[in-house]
């Protein structure tokens, strides 16, 4: 579970899950400093670290040496009907093309990328 809690300063939120604590503000034209992520950018940021982890599991579990990778997500709002997350992804240069493209097609099995492409529902708990 992860708490957010009001700071000082007009939107600037600090949350935490217990062990760990990070920053959310929005932007100063929304009148925010700008001092945290701000939500988009978690959920964005959930994303990218599920599926680099997920892509780094995937590569112990078919035994292919990946020494390190990285995973950039953008949550594309343009459109009011559909919201798109695209991202990217970077191997090293020694992965083959064959491992790259198993190693990309365990990226339908990260947790996060399910949970949100699955309907969603919202509860108020007392």
């Amino acid at each position: 579970m992860i708490t957010a809690t009001s700071q000082a300063q007009n939107y600037a939120t600090q949350f935490s899950n217990g062990y760990a604590e990070a920053e959310s503000d929005t932007t100063p034209d929304k009148g925010g400093k700008g001092i945290g992520f701000r939500p988009h950018e978690l959920l964005e940021a959930a994303l990218a670290n599920c599926m680099n982890m997920t892509l780094r599991m995937a590569a112990e579990k078919y035994q292919i040496p990946l020494s390190g990778v990285s995973v950039s997500v953008s949550l594309n709002r343009q459109n009011p009907e559909t919201k798109i997350f695209e991202y990217r992804v970077e191997f090293p240069d020694s992965l083959h093309d064959v491992e790259k493209q198993k190693l990309l097609s365990a990226l339908e099995r990260c947790p996060v990328r399910k949970t949100l492409s699955s309907p969603l529902e919202f509860a108020f708990c007392e």
